[in-house]
C-alpha cells in the first residue's frame, strides 16, 4: 500500500483525492476531497454507508433526500478559526451540495453502524481542545468524536504550530483487543498555512515489518493502516491535518509506543471526550 497519497488537479467533479476502501485494500474508511467553484455540485446516492459531509472552507448549500440543510461553512480557509460545521447522513439516505463560493468539500463514508441518524452540528456547539506544551501543544476541533451519536465514523481537525509535535507521543489503534486497543483505520488530509509548506509523518508498526518516514505537502495525504504514527510540522508554516477514522466499532483505545510513553502530557482522567490522542 502506498501512504502517501499526492493531490491531483481537480476532476470533473472537483474531486483531489479519492481514497477507495477496495484500491486501498482495507475495510472501513473511503474519503473524496472536492474542490469545487461556486455553483458546482456533487450527490451520493443512498446506500448502506454513513456518510460525514464537512464543508472545510467556503460555503455549500447541503440536501439530505430533497431535504435543504441550508447554507453550511464557517470560514474562507481552514486558519481562519472556527470548527468546520459537520453533516451526518445516516446509510439509506443520499445527499447533493451545492457550492455556493468557491469550496473545499470533505466526504468520508464506512459502513453502517448501530447507530444511525442525520445531523447538523454547529460549529458553536463542537469542542475545541488546547492539547500539549511546549514542543507538543497543538489545538483540538472534536468535530465527530467517539462520544457522539454515530454509527462508526470519527472525525477531528488538529492545528499544529510550525516546529511543534502532535499525534504524540506515538500511539496505534490497529488491533482489535478490548478494552486494550480498538481497530481504527484513519486518514489525515493536509493543509499548511503557507505555500510550499510541509510536514513529516512517520508510521512505524512495533516490529518495523512496517517503518515509512514521509513528508506530506498541501492537500495530500496519509493513510494509517497499522502502526504508531507521528507528526511534524515544519518551521515557518502552521500545519492543519484532517483526521478520520472508522473500524469495527467507535471504541477509543489505544496503545502508546513504550520507548516514548514517559512524555505523554495530557491528563488520563480527563472526561472521554477529551481521550482522543490527536
Amino acid at each position: 500500500m502506498t501512504l502517501l497519497r499526492r493531490a491531483t488537479p481537480p476532476a470533473a467533479d472537483g474531486a483531489i483525492q479519492r481514497i477507495d476502501p477496495f484500491s486501498v485494500g482495507w475495510d472501513w474508511v473511503d474519503m473524496a476531497v472536492h474542490r469545487l467553484a461556486r455553483g458546482q455540485a456533487i450527490e451520493r446516492n443512498a446506500d448502506d454507508r454513513e456518510r460525514l459531509v464537512l464543508v472545510i472552507e467556503g460555503r455549500a448549500n447541503v440536501a439530505i433526500d430533497g431535504e435543504t440543510l441550508g447554507l453550511q461553512g464557517s470560514r474562507e480557509t481552514v486558519f481562519d478559526g472556527p470548527p468546520a460545521p459537520v453533516v451526518l447522513v445516516q446509510p439509506g439516505c443520499g445527499f447533493t451540495l451545492t457550492a455556493a463560493s468557491d469550496a473545499l468539500v470533505v466526504v468520508a463514508a464506512a459502513p453502517g453502524g448501530p447507530i444511525r441518524r442525520n445531523a447538523v452540528i454547529p460549529p458553536d456547539e463542537i469542542f475545541v481542545e488546547q492539547r500539549g506544551s511546549g514542543q507538543t501543544a497543538r489545538r483540538i476541533h472534536h468535530l465527530l468524536p467517539p462520544t457522539a451519536a454515530a454509527g462508526r465514523l470519527i472525525a477531528f481537525e488538529v492545528y499544529t504550530p510550525a516546529g511543534n509535535w502532535s499525534s504524540w507521543p506515538p500511539h496505534k489503534h490497529d488491533t482489535e483487543d478490548p478494552p486494550r486497543e480498538a481497530r481504527l483505520e484513519e486518514v489525515y488530509f493536509y493543509r499548511f498555512s503557507r505555500p510550499g509548506a510541509f510536514a513529516f509523518q512517520r508510521v512505524y508498526t512495533p516490529d518495523r515489518s512496517v517503518d515509512e518516514s514521509l513528508a506530506p505537502a498541501d492537500c495530500d495525504v496519509v493513510l494509517v493502516p497499522a502502526g504508531y504514527h507521528p507528526v511534524a510540522a515544519a518551521p515557518g508554516a502552521e500545519c492543519y491535518y484532517l483526521n478520520i477514522m472508522a473500524g469495527p466499532g467507535r471504541a477509543w483505545a489505544f496503545s502508546v509506543d513504550p520507548d516514548h510513553a514517559a512524555q505523554m502530557d495530557w491528563n488520563p482522567a480527563a472526561p472521554r471526550a477529551q481521550q482522543d490522542l490527536k
